[in-house]
């Protein structure tokens, strides 16, 4: 069995994250991206840190506090990642308001979209504030007198605050000195000020300095000394004991409202909060100068992800496009199951539509021929125009079995209300199996066809998520190849059912048969290359962490197997290091879209097998979760699958970022007018016209 590398050939996870959000953060430092997309990408980095911070950042917290010495596979213990850790989100963060005050403001106010400051207020917009603030916002709001009958509240995860020095009485004669006012969530963080006091055509200004500007209205009588701004990030990883659980949806449901106040793990506040302020803040969160976090600007950016989309300058932003159809659909037949026997149907998002995934689950919904519907949910979001069709087939009296992973991160609230929906039309849901998340992207129609039962398959490598089938790159594939449609036929027996796992036919599943094929199909290509044959593997995931994986990829490329590996987050395998990984390279590539889909290639003697998967080469992946890798088997859509989701990621010279030995990443160099894959896709293969 393949051994662990050395714990200094691999790359400590939570630091990988950094480095990929560090990625992030470079496309909105980059001239070539729309100002409005850059805006964008400045609360795409803040929200990928918010995350961090929730899952990541806490766990890390945790271990610190059980004083745990335990060494991950990198060698490092907790308080060792959580000290760099530290070092380096201080400073990405400070490069990101740099970013967002001194380039994107100004840029943006020079194309006439303005974020007026107070100091900037013309006397028509002070008035229109002031009607805001007293009709708009005073009403909802709670100012909390810091005093032994009013203590710290319960400040929400990740909420807009404001921490107030106070001086005076009030009306009782109490005089704390110090105030909490809460801002409601329900409110915008950024507002668009009306075009008739607007001064220029897109006039905002942030909820937070229209409160600043009023704030003494909410204490009478007494003198406000400074009002700031600040933003707690908590532990939002869920506790669910596996061994008590009786009914997972009722515990789950009781767990979710306690997301909002776990413990506090970064306090961020604005950059005028006084020293003896923030002491007083980091002293009621418990957390210490590292988990600082001062900033000149919004403590929330995230919240202006929604600026862009207000604005109606297409000349700011990335050039829209119409998402295109294979061209087996591209021809409008209306019987999608007859497509389907005539061949495969290879889709790849977001270039091409979604809309042929909801259509066959629209059809399967109205067919009178159609018996039963088997569908995995990951994230499927609130509004499921899929969902709301799986619905009505359980309603029409089809057998509708749908398996919803009810510990989907933050889409758990969402999961819950589409199982009870589904449940209560007549549909038979199940929560997968308990300790492994079913991740798998699978959706069975069973029909009967001339007397006889047919099944058609749709596997994927992405979410059943429509809005987010816009933005991220996946491939989907629509058979009704037996042998596949079986073995999907039999996953779905092992969640719903009991019993041992059996042999597939084609599909690689994990926690079974995943892991020891991908490692069997890398030594395959390393006892080829060992005989002098030409060997080859090239693999795209999300992520690469799990260590025998990585330590049978060191030793294929001692023996001379040619290695890229197209990794778009955290990769803990070192490339290039002379005679360990000198045929190993690995690149980044970060874009318009997300990249998201999995692609597996091993040359197998010149055979090209193609495999397709839910799964990224990481441990729960592998052993925790229930997740599908299917082969291409079809050879046009596997020269589609070359030639689309390989070939031109492996040709990147504008959005290609390259590992170095020591971990970093150094963006591609650029060959003449330069290459994007994903420009070069939507050229491909988006609508015409």
């Amino acid at each position: 069995m393949t051994q662990s590398p050395p714990s200094e050939l691999l790359i400590n996870r939570e630091l990988g994250i950094l480095e990929f959000n560090r990625r992030v953060l470079a496309q909105a430092e980059d001239p070539a991206t729309p100002m409005l997309e850059r805006l964008r990408f400045l609360c795409i980095f803040s929200s990928n840190m918010d995350e961090f911070f929730e899952i990541r950042a806490s766990g890390l917290k945790e271990q610190i506090k059980l004083n745990s010495q335990h060494t991950g596979p990198d060698g490092l213990t907790a308080r060792q990642v959580f000290k760099q850790m530290a070092k380096v989100s201080h400073a990405m963060v400070a490069r990101q308001y740099e970013l967002f005050n001194n380039e994107v403001l100004p840029a943006l106010a020079a194309h006439g979209i303005r974020f007026h400051k107070r100091t900037e207020w013309t006397p028509e917009q002070e008035e229109w504030i002031r009607d805001y603030f007293y009709n708009d916002l005073m009403p909802v709001l709670t100012p909390i007198g810091l005093d032994p009958s009013h203590p710290f509240p319960n400040v929400l995860n990740k909420s807009l605050n404001f921490a107030v020095e106070l001086s005076g009485k009030d009306a009782f004669g109490r005089s704390s000195g110090k105030a909490v006012v809460q801002a409601p969530r329900s409110l915008p963080r950024v507002i668009q000020l009306p075009a008739e006091v607007a001064s220029c055509e897109y006039s905002f200004v942030f909820l937070s300095s229209i409160l600043h500007a009023h704030v003494g209205a909410l204490f009478s009588g007494m003198t406000v000394e400074g009002c700031y701004q600040f933003r707690v990030t908590r532990n939002s990883d869920l506790f669910i004991d596996e061994e008590e659980n009786k009914n997972l949806r009722e515990q789950l449901q009781g767990e979710l409202p306690h997301r909002h106040f776990g413990n506090a793990v970064r306090l961020e506040v604005a950059d005028n909060c006084s020293e003896p302020m923030k002491e007083f803040l980091l002293k009621q969160f418990h957390l210490t100068r590292d988990d600082l976090y001062q900033v000149r600007g919004p403590v929330n950016l995230v919240r202006m992800m929604n600026v862009p989309d207000k604005v109606d300058r297409p000349d700011l932003k990335f050039t829209p496009f119409v998402q295109g159809l294979p061209a087996a659909l591209a021809a409008g037949e209306d019987d999608l199951f007859a497509v389907i026997s005539r061949g495969d149907i290879l889709l790849h998002h977001p270039f091409q539509s979604f809309q042929p995934v909801i259509d066959y689950i629209r059809q399967a919904a109205e067919d009178p021929n159609v018996l039963a519907i088997k569908q995995t949910v990951y994230r499927t979001g609130t509004d499921s125009e899929l969902m709301r069709h799986l619905i009505t087939a359980a309603q029409r009296g089809k057998e509708v079995t749908v398996v919803v992973e009810l510990l989907a991160r933050f889409d758990e609230e969402a999961n819950i209300n589409w199982a009870e929906k589904l449940e209560a039309a007549g549909a038979h849901v199940v929560y997968g199996v308990v300790g492994h998340k079913t991740h798998a992207k699978m959706a069975l129609v069973v029909r009967r066809e001339n007397g006889r039962i047919k099944r058609y398959a749709h596997l994927g490598t992405g979410n059943y998520h429509a809005r987010t089938a816009r933005l991220y790159t996946d491939f989907g594939l629509l058979t009704c190849k037996p042998e596949i449609c079986e073995d999907v036929h039999d996953v779905f027996m092992q969640i719903t059912g009991l019993g041992n796992a059996g042999e597939h036919n084609h599909l690689w599943q994990s926690p079974f048969s995943l892991h020891p094929n991908v490692i069997r199909a890398i030594e395959n290509e390393t006892a080829r290359a060992r005989n002098g044959e030409k060997a080859r593997i090239v693999a795209k995931m999300n992520a690469l962490l799990e260590p025998r994986v990585i330590a049978a990829l060191y030793e294929a490329s001692q023996a001379g197997v040619e290695i890229d590996l197209i990794i778009r987050a955290v990769c803990a395998l070192r490339a290039g290091i002379p005679g360990i990984s000198e045929n190993i390279r690995v690149r980044s590539v970060i874009g318009r879209f997300l990249e998201h889909h999995r692609v597996f290639y091993f040359w197998n003697g010149g055979q090209e097998d193609i495999y397709l998967s839910s799964a990224d080469w990481m441990d729960r992946n592998f052993f925790r979760r229930i997740e599908t890798c299917f082969p291409v088997l079809d050879e046009k859509l596997k020269k589609r699958v070359i030639n689309e989701g390989i070939t031109p990621y492996l040709k990147d010279s504008l959005q290609a970022w390259e590992m170095q030995p020591d971990g970093s990443y150094r963006k591609r160099p650029r060959r003449g007018r330069g290459f994007s894959a994903q420009a070069y896709l939507l050229r491909l293969l988006a609508a015409k016209g």
